[in-house]
């Protein structure tokens, strides 16, 4: 039976050795073939790792968004014939990410699936919000448009009260101002609202606070990869 393990990457850069285990490098340089969110991310996350082959000698399959489902059962050959990584650009694989189609496709054919240890930006925004960590929701990203946003914001809301529940969601980077202010503009005055930014990087930002002491200065956090909270 072959493996297929789920590989974590780095959400920041030069932060290999203080959140990728040493038990998980040597399990990455075991690995011959990865199947990869991002080729050129992958080729640099393994040259960091100091893997032993040539990087250019690793087989790289891909996989994300734009990847149909036809082409994800093409990859099932591949993760037969001998032990594979599944790669993220960033962060776990297969939470908030494409890969979990390969995952779920290798426990329909009896591939052994192995989760390693690393950085999940979902999940220490959580532990370091202060809010509700036994009960919370990770919705993903909300509308682009600002009224259906702004829609779902108060709905996310509504739920937490009613669940006593923390909802969590993300946005694309360059985007993220505008989803705050829509937060901010959306959410009653008492809500809790946690910004967590850069996460285990040099620049890394997480605070909590209510909606409206958030009203009185908005933090820099313009194409920072980043992680909101809300429980009202």
């Amino acid at each position: 039976m072959t493996t297929l393990y789920l590989v974590p990457s780095l959400l920041s850069e030069n932060t290999l050795h203080s959140v990728i285990p040493q038990n998980v490098l040597t399990v990455v340089h075991g690995l011959q073939q990865f199947v990869v969110e991002d080729f050129r991310t992958a080729r640099r996350f393994l040259s960091k790792t100091k893997h032993p082959q040539k990087i250019e000698n690793i087989q790289l399959y891909e996989l994300n968004e734009h990847t149909p489902e036809s082409e994800i059962s093409k990859l099932l050959p591949i993760i037969r014939s001998a032990d594979a990584g599944l790669l993220s650009e960033a962060g776990i694989p297969a939470v908030a990410d494409p890969g979990s189609n390969l995952v779920r496709l290798a426990h329909e054919n009896n591939i052994k699936v192995v989760p390693l240890v690393g950085p999940s930006s979902i999940l220490m925004a959580i532990m370091a919000s202060g809010l509700n960590g036994q009960s919370f929701a990770f919705v993903g990203y909300l509308p682009v448009k600002n009224k259906e946003r702004q829609e779902r914001i108060k709905a996310l809301e509504r739920r937490s009260a009613e669940e006593r529940q923390t909802q969590i969601f993300i946005e694309t980077p360059y985007r993220n101002i505008q989803l705050l202010k829509d937060i901010l503009s959306s959410c009653r005055s008492s809500t809790l609202l946690t910004v967590a930014a850069d996460v285990t990087g040099t620049g890394e930002f997480i605070k909590t606070q209510t909606i409206k002491k958030w009203k009185n200065k908005l933090p820099e956090i313009n194409k920072v990869p980043s992680v909101f909270l809300i429980q009202a």
